[in-house]
């Protein structure tokens, strides 16, 4: 077969796969569409039809951008698609390889690919009706940034803000940009995670001035009982198992939906520790030192927010006081904490069981003893006490 048979045979090939794919779309058309007992997408309807959620078919107004559409992104991704969200915004600069393989999601054919791209032709053929945006770059360069902002501050349905950032990134400087971006925009956002050794991920949600934001605090990380000093090696990629990121993904929309639909309880901070199957929960309160600008304001008008509020009219309970009828020695009972206050200087985060931080944050707080030396013990013998005692 001569060359020119050859790219004969291989355009006749692509118009025939391309025709294939019309197809499908066709089939698939009214999947998301209509709202009918017939169609694919009515057992989610049976969220609504349960009492569960009150309008599931809100979900196509929502528009939720995704950065970072590697091992938990993609997987984010095709979730929302099938959910039937409204518009998915993809950010992300890798291409896919083979190594990328042992994840879920890509397929050896899109290598070579940028992520992007192959995750919209990808969710394209799952749902139709999902509009998608793909943007293949750093976020942290000044010039990505500057356009990334505006795509959450426009890019939804509407040309406003999205309705959800969620960050799916493995490092720690695209975890920063995307945090100081939500700061300034007052965009809420899910930050996620999953470790080097891949027996344990995380979640945490942010909302500028009400939670604290990634730079609040040193990152949370879930112990795995592992020894760290065997991760990070010269020439050891890290690990990555397609069961934790689905698992972490999971978690991710199973909130992004409770978030956006307003049903059940939207998580603070989910860990995940495969080794044990422990999953430890707590809430961050944002810090009021923080040294991102943007969260300190944000901070300042929540306050304001919560100050303005309508304060609830508690109505005050008044126990009718015992009365006994002889006294003589006046005993009465008091709450042995009546009187005691915090004297610490700051604000501290009490961390949950198998929680720890990524770093230490060092000490501003001065400490009594800088002032002059602590007090001298009193030497004073059991023997003199009781003496004292006895002349009283």
């Amino acid at each position: 077969m001569s060359v020119e048979e050859l790219k004969s045979r291989i355009a006749e090939l692509e118009n025939l796969l391309e025709q294939n794919n019309v197809q499908h779309r066709q089939k698939i058309e009214t999947m998301s569409s209509q709202v009918v007992d017939s169609n694919p997408y009515s057992r989610l309807m049976a969220l609504q039809r349960m009492g569960i959620v009150q309008n599931y078919e809100k979900i196509r107004d929502y528009t939720v951008a995704v950065v970072g559409i590697g091992g938990v992104g993609s997987v984010t991704a095709e979730m929302l698609t099938r959910c039937g969200i409204g518009k998915l915004i993809l950010f992300d600069y890798d291409k896919v390889e083979m190594a990328n393989m042992n994840r879920l999601f890509f397929q050896p054919h899109q290598a070579g690919l940028s992520k992007v791209a192959a995750a919209v032709r990808t969710l394209e053929n799952i749902n139709p009706d999902v509009k998608f945006e793909q943007h293949n770059y750093n976020i942290t360069t000044v010039d990505n940034f500057d356009h990334f902002m505006s795509r959450l501050s426009t890019g939804s349905l509407t040309d406003g803000p999205v309705d959800l950032v969620l960050s799916c990134v493995d490092n720690f400087e695209a975890r920063m940009a995307i945090n100081k971006a939500c700061n300034e925009l007052g965009q809420t956002w899910f930050e996620s995670g999953v470790s080097e050794n891949a027996v344990s991920g995380h979640i945490q949600f942010l909302k500028p001035g009400e939670t604290a934001c990634f730079a609040c605090a040193p990152p949370l990380v879930v112990a795995s009982n592992i020894d760290e000093k065997t991760l990070k090696r010269d020439g050891v990629c890290a690990a990555s198992l397609p069961t934790t990121m689905g698992i972490v993904a999971g978690f991710l929309v199973q909130n992004t939906l409770k978030y956006l639909l307003k049903f059940g309880q939207v998580t603070r901070y989910l860990g995940y520790n495969a080794m044990l199957d422990f999953f430890p929960t707590m809430n961050m309160k944002p810090n009021s030192s923080c040294d991102e600008y943007h969260c300190r304001k944000r901070q300042e008008e929540y306050a304001k927010e919560l100050a303005a509020r309508p304060k609830e009219v508690v109505e005050e309970i008044v126990e009718e006081e015992v009365v006994h009828e002889d006294n003589e020695w006046g005993i009465s009972l008091v709450d042995e904490d009546a009187g005691e206050a915090t004297t610490s200087s700051q604000p501290t985060q009490q961390l949950a069981e198998g929680i720890t931080t990524a770093y230490e944050l060092p000490s501003t707080s001065n400490t009594e003893e800088q002032d002059g030396a602590p007090a001298a013990a009193d030497d004073t013998s059991l023997e003199e006490l009781m003496k004292q005692m006895k002349s009283m």
